[in-house]
């Protein structure tokens, strides 16, 4: 005897049906998240070194401070000036433009006269020296 089934989507339970779509993974997008920056922090022969992503920025939306051993690192991406003609509409826009701030605390102080920034393909990499230890002097009372 031959085993054939016949498939008939006419005669689908309506129910299992309505089942199955609400059970079915779909898409759902959030409002787009606030702008990000990664870092990686390494220390190495006395330098910290700092990688921060920071893609479709130009260097001069970076601002670094240093104090002591804090690091603060600001961005103040601007918008975008997109040039279109007057007849065109934004259908979407997913470009997040606005202000980020990270602060790190390091162990020890920065020796800010040596500190070195660049940026390159979308990573700011910052390398930290740290200040040379003052040793300790004793004092004798008198």
């Amino acid at each position: 005897m031959n085993s054939v089934s016949l498939s008939d989507p006419f005669l689908i339970d309506p129910f299992e049906s309505v089942m199955r779509r609400f059970f079915t993974p779909s898409t759902w997008e959030s409002p787009m998240p606030a702008l990000r920056m990664p870092v990686d922090v390494a220390e190495r022969d006395g330098i910290y070194e700092i990688k921060a992503d920071l893609p479709g920025l130009s260097k001069d939306e970076i601002n670094v401070r240093i104090d002591g051993n804090l690091v603060q690192i600001d961005v103040q991406a601007a918008q975008a000036k997109d040039e279109k003609a007057s007849n065109d509409k934004i259908l979407r826009s997913e470009r997040f433009r606005g202000t980020i701030s990270r602060t790190f605390s390091m162990a020890e102080d920065i020796d800010d006269a040596n500190v070195q920034a660049k940026y390159v393909d979308g990573v700011l990499i910052l390398e930290l020296p740290k200040k040379p230890s003052s040793a300790f002097k004793k004092i004798t009372v008198q």
